[in-house]
C-alpha cells in the first residue's frame, strides 16, 4: 500500500529536504553506504585540493578584469569563487556519479517501491552487474550532452567584464540543470523512459526541475555535506519521480 500520507513538497527544492529523510528511512540506510563512501573519497579528497588552490586561481582570474572595472571588484570576487566553486563541485560530483551510477539505480528502484507500496526487485549483486552496461550507456549520454555546452559556458567565463559577471550565473543555472538531469534520471532509467524523453519532460516542470537541480548545487559546494548529498539527491529525485511525473508517463 502506498504511503499516500508522505506530505508532498510544494518545490522542487522540497524534494531534496525529503531525500535526506529517506535515506535515512528503515530498508533504505543499507543502500545508501556506498555512494556516500564514493562521495567521501572523491569529493571530500577533492575540496583537500580546492582549499589548498583555490586563493592562486582567484588572483590569477581577477588580473585578466579590465582596469575600468576595478571597482567592481567588491562584487566579482565571490562571483569569481562562486564560479570556481561550481566547476570543482560539478565535475567532481559528475566523476562520483560515474563510479556510484549502479548502486544509484538501485536506491532509486528501493525508493520508488517504499514510496509507491510495492515490493523492491530483489536480484541482489547479478542485478546490479546486470545493469551495469545499460546505466554506463546512459551516463555517456548525459556526457555527451554536458561536453559542449560546458565548453560554451566555461568559454564564456574567460570573455573579459562578461565572464567575471554574468558568466558564472549562466554557469550556476547550467549546473543546476544538469544536477536535475543527473539525479532525476534514475528513476526515469529504470522505467526505460529514453534519455531525450526525459528531457522534455524535466523541460515541461522547469520551475520544479531547477529548484531541485540549484539546492543540490548549492549542498554539492558545502564542505561535509555534499559527502551525504548524493544518495539524498537520488532519494529526492525519486520521490519527485512519483509525485510529478510517473502517471503523466503511464508508468505503473
Amino acid at each position: 500500500m502506498a504511503n499516500n500520507a508522505r506530505p508532498r513538497p510544494q518545490s522542487g527544492a522540497g524534494y531534496l529536504f525529503q531525500g535526506f529523510s529517506l535515506m535515512m528511512a528503515p530498508g533504505l540506510r543499507r543502500f545508501v553506504i556506498i555512494p556516500i563512501l564514493i562521495n567521501v573519497l572523491l569529493l571530500g579528497g577533492a575540496f583537500i585540493y580546492l582549499l589548498s588552490q583555490v586563493g592562486d586561481w582567484i588572483d590569477h582570474w581577477m588580473a585578466s578584469l579590465p582596469e575600468w572595472l576595478s571597482w567592481l571588484s567588491f562584487l566579482i570576487w565571490p562571483l569569481v569563487v562562486v564560479a570556481i566553486l561550481v566547476v570543482f563541485s560539478y565535475v567532481f560530483s559528475t566523476l562520483a556519479n560515474w563510479i556510484a551510477a549502479p548502486f544509484n539505480g538501485l536506491l532509486a528502484e528501493h525508493v520508488e517501491a517504499k514510496l509507491s507500496g510495492t515490493r523492491a526487485p530483489d536480484d541482489g549483486l547479478a542485478g546490479i552487474l546486470k545493469d551495469i552496461p545499460r546505466v554506463m550507456k546512459r551516463e555517456w549520454q548525459k556526457l555527451a550532452y554536458y561536453i559542449p555546452r560546458a565548453i560554451g559556458f566555461l568559454l564564456l567565463l574567460w570573455i573579459p567584464a562578461v565572464g567575471q559577471t554574468v558568466g558564472p550565473v549562466i554557469w550556476f543555472l547550467f549546473s543546476a540543470w544538469m544536477m536535475a538531469i543527473q539525479y532525476c534520471d534514475y528513476p526515469f532509467d529504470n522505467h526505460k523512459v529514453s534519455f531525450p524523453a526525459m528531457r522534455q519532460t524535466l523541460n515541461q516542470q522547469r520551475g520544479a526541475s531547477l529548484g531541485f537541480g540549484a539546492v543540490v548545487m548549492l549542498f554539492t559546494m558545502t564542505p561535509f555535506l555534499n559527502l551525504l548529498v548524493m544518495p539524498a539527491a537520488v532519494c529526492g529525485a525519486t520521490a519527485m519521480w512519483v509525485d510529478k511525473h510517473k502517471a503523466s508517463l503511464g508508468r505503473n
